[in-house]
């Protein structure tokens, strides 16, 4: 009977000595379970909210949209659904980067292309949320509903 071994492997990075410091693995680990649990709150109350009251789907154009953003609560709950999801999408591909990219340096690039760009849609989608104006641009607008809506403000 033969034996045959095993080749030499380089142990992995999860079995290589701890370094000291924060265990930010640990923290994004438990950040996609929680921001998980919110997103499947946030986004069921949003699906909800815009197909299943009202109109459902039919009711939902600028009017609908330009209401929802005049008020505070609903601001505050798209851009958290906003936040939580781009940074969960963006640390679950960071952990796809880091289980298959070999090489280090490779690795760092994407890691940081990947925060770069969650990075910049964040600060993108808030400022819409938040700068909303459904009267910018009204002169040269077609419909006599915003038009009577903007004149009297």
């Amino acid at each position: 009977m033969a034996l045959t071994q095993t080749p030499d492997l380089a142990a992995p990075r999860s079995a290589q000595p701890r370094k000291k410091g924060a265990n930010l693995e640990k923290w994004g680990w438990i950040y996609m379970r929680a921001s998980g649990v919110l997103l499947v709150v946030l986004i069921f109350g949003h699906l909800f909210v815009n197909l299943m009251l009202g109109e459902g789907i039919h009711g939902i154009d600028f009017a609908f949209v330009a209401g929802k953003f005049a008020s505070p609560f609903w601001q505050w709950w798209d851009v958290l659904m906003l936040w939580l999801a781009l940074i969960h999408g963006a640390n679950g591909m960071r952990t796809i980067v880091n289980d298959y990219v070999t090489g280090a340096t490779t690795r760092k690039v994407l890691v940081w292309a990947l925060w770069i760009a969650a990075g910049f849609l964040i600060l993108l989608g808030t400022l819409v949320v938040f700068t909303f104006d459904p009267c910018l641009g009204v002169e040269n607008s077609t419909t006599d509903w915003l038009i009577e809506m903007c004149s009297a403000r």
